[in-house]
């Protein structure tokens, strides 16, 4: 499990890595634009109240709600772009890690996109399950140990179904659970950090391609 960590931040500072990131954050800003100014078009379309002071006030507190949603939504609407280029990277780190092993098949870009949607779905409904506890003394805990459960069994199943069927992937995962769930605490624990848990979707599936190839070597 370290080696495959160390393997993982080194795999996070290629240029590859990096042109991806950079075109999930890209798309991710595209969209948040998008919304900002259909919901002022929105605003300024069906609203027009007697009173200057309710359009000024409503407008002003539309772009307080959008900034708020921003900075909330930002981490998983990247996850969920990241998605569409998860399987890329999981490629990359074939080729340049695992050269004389056989190489993974791509799965359709229509799986890809229903993955990304999954995943981020799943993540946000989660992660609004466990909000009321947050602010108390176990929250971060409980938030933590969700999201490393749900990172390690989809990363882990989605690297491993590149290289057999999804039964089997599932099967292996059951199999090495403890130890699948103890490795998502890392990307668990980064994820809660503002910035870097932009990174964390292209550093899980690294992390995890590493991680499978171990658990296949050891299992063979």
């Amino acid at each position: 499990m370290v080696k495959a960590l160390v393997q993982a931040v080194g795999d996070l500072f290629s240029p590859q890595f990096r042109g991806i990131l950079f075109k999930a954050l890209g798309l991710t800003l595209a969209l948040f634009v998008a919304v900002m100014i259909m919901a002022q078009f929105i605003l300024v379309t069906l609203t027009n109240f007697s009173w200057p002071w309710a359009d000024e006030l409503l407008g002003v507190g539309l772009g307080v709600a959008l900034l708020v949603g921003f900075f909330f939504l930002m981490g998983p609407v990247t996850a969920a772009f990241a998605g569409l280029f998860l399987d890329r990277i999981a490629e990359l780190v074939e080729q340049q890690h695992y050269p004389r092993d056989p190489p993974g098949t791509a799965p359709p870009l229509a799986k890809s996109i229903l993955f990304a949607l999954k995943f981020f779905v799943v993540v946000l409904a989660v992660n609004l399950a466990v909000l009321p506890v947050v602010f108390l003394g176990i929250g971060a805990i409980a938030l933590v140990a969700a999201n490393a459960y749900l990172i390690g069994r989809e990363y882990f199943e989605m690297v491993a179904m590149r290289h057999m069927p999804p039964d089997d992937a599932r099967e292996m995962r059951k199999q090495n659970g403890p130890a699948i769930f103890f490795a998502g605490l890392i990307p668990a624990a980064l994820s809660l950090i503002p910035g870097v848990n932009l990174a964390v979707p292209l550093f899980a599936t690294s992390y995890f391609t590493h991680l499978f190839k171990s658990v296949r070597a050891s299992s063979a």
